[in-house]
């Protein structure tokens, strides 16, 4: 079988020659425009050590460590319940069940469709509105209005993405479960579902760190997240008769960046355990009869079990 991919032409000998001269004027445009801005900084003396001194004391640190807590609480709740919401929504559109298929279906294409800042801001709205009937207070409406419309977003998302790798399971495993006399909930949960999170875990870490970055959007309803604390602490803060917009600025994108970089890097050590982990049904030798017949017997004895104890249910 040749080796040529069915989405594009293996490039030939020329066309591997431009795309290295592409590249590589490529990374030249990128160095050069990175060295301009470090240059027009520089100028402008923002790499000045009296302009960063500001980092030093401990009220500063201290209001972008609560920005930091807050962000990393806000993205642990929406996160958990985004997958949870995923999986239900997952499952619900895959049902035999037609008006639920409908429902999981327009829930997902609905929240999709609308801009997640748009989401944010009616929740707020709505808790604002009705924040003593809810019993809500200080920041509540907008830590609950953020949480909340992080996880219908990122929810329907993971959906989708949890759909496609039940969808990539074969055909094969599911008859074999259901020819084991297992139900249709104990097919999804314990062979359909694992498999699929397995197979689809470096896209849901991808929609995490999105969810991760997306927490900034509290900005907007004035939820004192790291992006928020970090633009009040500049706006009210002055060095050398200006504001330090671009100190803050580089600090914040550091930390961003640094709390994806280590999101990523759990995913990674997820993938390779999961990758090393001696998981699956093992492929008997034809000609080893003995080890086929254990193995035979292994599933006649699982396949009784299981059948006992819905008896015994």
């Amino acid at each position: 079988m040749s080796g040529a991919s069915v989405l594009y032409d293996v490039p030939g000998p020329k066309a591997k020659v431009r795309n290295r001269i592409y590249s590589v004027l490529g990374a030249l445009a990128v160095l050069a425009l990175i060295g301009f801005i470090v240059l027009r900084l520089s100028a402008n003396g923002d790499f000045d050590p009296a302009r960063w001194d500001i980092f030093n004391y401990a009220g500063v640190r201290n209001s972008i460590r609560d920005g930091v807590l807050a962000t990393l609480q806000v993205f642990a709740i929406a996160a958990v319940l985004s997958l949870a919401v995923g999986v239900l929504l997952a499952v619900a559109r895959l049902s035999d069940h037609r008006p639920v298929r409908w429902l999981a279906t327009g829930f997902i294409e609905l929240f999709r469709s609308i801009p997640l800042l748009i989401t944010i801001y009616a929740i707020w709205v709505l808790l604002l509105n009705n924040r003593t009937e809810l019993g809500l207070s200080d920041n509540q409406p907008q830590f609950w209005a953020l949480v909340i419309g992080l996880t219908v977003y990122n929810g329907s998302v993971q959906a989708e993405v949890l759909r496609a790798g039940i969808l990539s399971v074969p055909k094969g495993q599911r008859e074999a479960a259901y020819a084991l006399g297992m139900r249709k909930t104990q097919v999804m949960t314990t062979v359909l579902i694992p498999q699929a999170v397995r197979a689809m875990l470096p896209t849901i870490i991808s929609q995490l760190v999105v969810t991760l970055k997306d927490t900034s959007l509290g900005y907007i309803i004035t939820y004192e997240e790291l992006l928020y604390s970090t633009r009040l602490l500049a706006g009210n803060t002055t060095v050398g008769g200006e504001n330090p917009y671009v100190q803050v600025i580089i600090v914040t994108g550091a930390i961003y960046i640094a709390m994806c970089l280590a999101l990523s890097a759990l995913a990674n050590w997820i993938e390779r355990r999961g990758r090393r982990a001696k998981t699956g049904i093992g492929v008997v030798e034809a000609g080893d009869v003995g080890n086929a017949g254990a193995l035979t017997a292994a599933v006649a004895a699982e396949a009784a079990a299981d059948t006992t104890a819905d008896t015994a249910n």
